[in-house]
C-alpha cells in the first residue's frame, strides 16, 4: 500500500481497533476479578493498576510541566491525541489557569457498548478507565475534577478539569511529576 491517504485510513481503522481491545480486556478482567474477589475488589485493583499506568505515563509526557501548569498540560495532551483527536473528540474550554475537556466520543465506551454492556457496568468500566487519566494528570501536581460517564450522564463520555494549584483555594502544594 503506497498510497498515504490509504494508509493514514488503514492505520486508524487499526488504532481504533487496539483500543477496543483494550476496552475487551478491560471488561473481561472485571468480569474475571470480579468472580473471583467480588465487584468492589475487582473494580478497586482495576483502578489501582490503571491509575499507576497514569502515573508512569505522566513521568516521561509531563516531566517539565508542574502544578501551575494546567492549560500547557492539556493543550499538550491534546496535542497527542490519537488519531489527530478522532478517536477522542473534544470539547474545550480554555482560561488562563485551566483547562477542561468535554470527551464527546470514546472507543472505548463504544467497545463495550457493542458487547451488550449494561449501563451499570458500563460506569463502572468507565470509572476504572477514568483512573489512567486521574493518574496521569494528578501526577503533574494540577488540581484534576473528572466526572465520568453515567447513565443519567447522557451521551458522550467524560468531563475532564485541570487547574492550577495556585487558583485552588485549598493552597495544596502539590509537586511535580515524579521522575523516579
Amino acid at each position: 500500500m503506497t498510497d498515504p491517504e490509504a494508509r493514514a485510513a488503514k492505520l486508524s481503522r487499526e488504532l481504533d481497533s487496539a483500543f477496543r481491545n483494550r476496552a475487551d480486556l478491560y471488561r473481561l478482567f472485571l468480569d474475571e476479578l470480579t468472580g473471583e474477589l467480588g465487584a468492589e475488589k475487582a473494580e478497586a485493583i482495576m483502578i489501582r493498576a490503571i491509575e499507576q499506568r497514569g502515573k508512569e505515563v505522566a513521568a516521561a509526557a509531563f516531566a517539565n510541566f508542574g502544578p501551575n501548569d494546567a492549560r500547557a498540560i492539556g493543550e499538550a495532551f491534546l496535542a497527542v491525541s490519537p488519531d489527530g483527536g478522532l478517536m477522542y473528540p473534544t470539547d474545550v474550554e480554555r482560561d488562563d489557569d485551566r483547562i477542561a475537556f468535554t470527551v464527546k466520543r470514546c472507543p472505548l465506551k463504544d467497545a463495550w457498548v457493542q458487547a451488550g454492556v449494561g449501563d451499570e457496568k458500563l460506569a463502572t468500566l468507565c470509572r476504572i478507565a477514568g483512573a489512567l487519566d486521574r493518574g496521569l494528570f494528578e501526577a503533574t501536581g494540577v488540581r484534576f475534577d473528572n466526572v465520568t460517564w453515567t447513565p443519567d450522564h447522557g451521551s458522550g463520555c467524560c468531563h475532564i478539569a485541570l487547574t492550577n494549584r495556585a487558583s485552588d483555594k485549598k493552597g495544596d502544594d502539590a509537586g511535580r511529576v515524579s521522575q523516579g
